[in-house]
């Protein structure tokens, strides 16, 4: 998948409301509300109302998340936003982001209207960092599905090959990290590498 880094921009919010993705069986007390799995709307754009739909997972969605995330992000009213393009479950990321061989996770938490970047280190797994944060009708784009709006973000594991291989072109090329990166993408535009290191989130140097 291509992504990289895009936004409609100051849309202002016409309507929000949520909608059913179809029948379901009836639910345990665990189970999310099916009104919850689809976020959709209208955002004005260009003197026009164009229609957006995001899709969302609930963190039982990702059965590797462990318990504790899991039940953090529950408490927090997480749903995962699914990019346009997604084909299975994503925005979750397992990966070794506080040092190697560390295991931390990545998520996208959607809540009331506002999605934000999340950094579980398995060091400190119940004080999440909030990575970077916008409201989802500014990580909206044209999906080409009957001309409306798709969410556009997504996160994905930056191995310190991939990263390398990134950095190609650079006058000065430096070498490849210690340990992975998290890849920050909007699709089809540039992608940018959150880096910790030294107690400190920094974004990689990539070529122009």
């Amino acid at each position: 998948m291509k992504r990289v880094a895009w936004t409609v921009g100051a849309a202002s919010v016409l309507a929000l409301v949520t909608m059913p993705v179809g029948a379901q069986s009836p639910q345990s007390p665990a189970d999310p509300d099916p009104m919850q799995l689809t976020e959709a709307g209208h955002v004005a754009q260009g003197g026009q109302s164009i229609a957006y739909v995001v899709r969302r997972l609930p963190p039982s969605s990702f059965p590797n998340l462990p318990a504790a995330i899991a039940d953090q992000l529950t408490r927090r009213g997480c749903m995962i936003p699914q990019t346009y393009e997604a084909h299975q479950p994503e925005n979750v990321v397992h990966a070794s982001l506080e040092g190697a061989g560390a295991s931390d996770w990545a998520v996208l938490c959607s809540a009331k209207g506002t999605v934000s970047l999340l950094i579980f280190f398995g060091s400190a797994p119940e004080r999440p960092t909030v990575l970077a944060t916008a409201p989802v009708t500014e990580r909206l784009q044209p999906s080409g599905a009957g001309g409306g709006l798709g969410f556009n973000w997504g996160i994905d594991p930056a191995s310190p090959l991939r990263v390398h291989e990134a950095q190609t072109g650079m006058v000065r090329r430096p070498p490849a990290p210690s340990h992975d990166a998290l890849a920050d993408s909007v699709i089809e535009h540039r992608t940018v590498y959150h880096f910790f290191s030294r107690g400190t989130w920094t974004l990689l140097d990539m070529p122009e």
